[in-house]
């Protein structure tokens, strides 16, 4: 099964997340067809988590949505962005999207090593 193209799942997350009253942002646009998503969510505490693409033998399993992996949790924001920069420079045509949220409902697919679950 083909997973749904990153333009439109980026902008139905971020409708959704406005919708519910965070704060939702596209902070960077990649390939529209195939680009990774990022998310970098901001848990207004001082601290803020940041979730990549799970991997790709795994996510192919997951159907046509998108499934993500915790990359770094609650840290401080220097970390998230030397992390991106990185990411930028091995894949420059992936999406970022900005989370402002205390909310623990993060509102996607999340594996970690023991399988998926809902954030």
């Amino acid at each position: 099964m083909s997973q749904i193209r990153s333009d439109l799942w980026c902008a139905a997350f971020v409708r959704r997340h406005n919708d519910l009253g965070h704060v939702c942002v596209v902070a960077r646009k990649g390939d529209p067809i195939a680009g990774q998503v990022w998310i970098d969510v901001d848990h207004l505490d001082g601290t803020r988590s940041l979730f990549g693409p799970a991997p790709s033998l795994v996510a192919s399993e997951a159907g046509a949505g998108k499934l993500f992996q915790r990359r770094l949790e609650r840290v401080a924001g220097l970390e998230i962005r030397e992390r991106l920069d990185k990411e930028a420079r091995f894949d420059p045509d992936f999406w970022l999207l900005g989370l402002e949220t205390r909310d623990d409902d993060l509102g996607f697919d999340l594996y970690d090593n023991e399988g998926t679950g809902k954030v």
